[in-house]
């Protein structure tokens, strides 16, 4: 659906993209992530038809955005971080006049806006005046008129800034529901939401892709020396800490909070690519500390996304895995 190959983009003397290449199947949504002033947004812009580029090539449902620009812009609904609302206008009058720039078929025209007050779930607002409505709700006229014309591809910057957490849950559902029907990228600083969300994350910084696949899989790649157990173990602080430093494999161990009288949660790090469950298990059940409750903690994707960012991990092309 979407396919960018050896993207360039300079302002002067400021190369703002270098060689960007990444394609987004049908039905995928994609976080498309990167700290500020990494070309996220100048991609995003060049995606939409909003900017030109110097080389490479951008193609969305197979049509080149340069040689066939409207037809591209047909198949694009997009929701820049700040939604292009007029607020004297109600809800309906919005998205009727959106409707008729998008060239919607006016025998039409009632019929999609209904089924897009009702997939955004704005249908009791209809009649309001965009200007009285909540943030959120304005985020949801937002998205609505990038729904307008049944796109095939969403682009949405930002789409859950400034929400209290009630509402960017509620925004959340609706993006995962739309992505039944529509291809996305997603772009997103809160990057709970996106690992919530997205089946594909791209990390662009300094204008290159540092990484591209699932949430997982990076954090597989990156984590391979940070996996670490959390146990809960019943038993005389200093007395369990000296049984865990003693086994074989145990790289780290410290108490990190108390649950109860003589009951403790540790943080164990094992050594590369060894599984301390089950000799913890058969160690510490010998000297008659039971564990109570055991759970494995990998990397976050904000622990992923500061790696790649930071220049902690081989960025080199040959590693990317797509």
């Amino acid at each position: 659906m979407i396919e960018i190959q050896n993207l360039y983009k300079n302002y002067g003397n400021i190369q703002a993209l270098k060689d960007v290449t990444f394609t987004v199947d049908k039905g995928e949504i994609v976080g498309f992530l990167g700290p500020n002033g990494a070309g996220k947004s100048t991609a995003m812009n060049i995606m939409t038809g909003y900017i030109s580029y110097n080389s490479g090539s951008v193609k969305i449902c197979g049509f080149d955005i340069l040689e066939e620009p409207n037809e591209v812009k047909k198949r694009i609904g997009y929701l820049p971080e700040n939604p292009p609302l007029y607020p004297e206008m109600s809800v309906y009058e919005y998205l009727k006049f959106v409707s008729e720039l998008k060239k919607v078929p006016k025998k039409e025209i009632k019929e999609s806006i209904d089924k897009i007050l009702e997939v955004t779930q704005i249908t009791d607002h209809k009649k309001r005046i965009i200007k009285n409505l909540s943030k959120g709700y304005k985020q949801r006229v937002g998205l609505a008129q990038a729904l307008v014309g049944n796109p095939e591809v969403l682009i949405l910057d930002e789409p859950t800034v400034g929400l209290d957490p009630n509402q960017i849950i509620e925004i959340r559902n609706v993006i995962k529901q739309l992505g039944k029907e529509h291809t996305i990228i997603l772009s997103s600083h809160i990057l709970p939401e996106v690992s919530a969300v997205c089946e594909k994350i791209v990390i662009i910084n300094k204008g290159e892709i540092v990484a591209i696949d699932s949430a997982g899989a990076l954090s597989k790649q990156t984590d391979i020396d940070n996996v670490k157990f959390i146990f809960t173990i019943s038993g005389p602080k200093s007395s369990v800490l000296k049984v865990i430093q003693n086994v074989q494999g145990v790289r780290r161990v410290r108490d990190i909070l108390e649950v109860d009288t003589d009951e403790f949660e540790y943080e164990v790090q094992p050594e590369k690519n060894v599984d301390l469950r089950k000799i913890l298990f058969f160690t510490l059940a010998k000297a008659g500390f039971p564990i109570l409750e055991t759970r494995s903690e990998g990397m976050s994707l904000e622990d992923v996304f500061a790696k790649y960012t930071k220049g902690e991990v081989d960025t080199t092309k040959e590693d990317y895995i797509q």
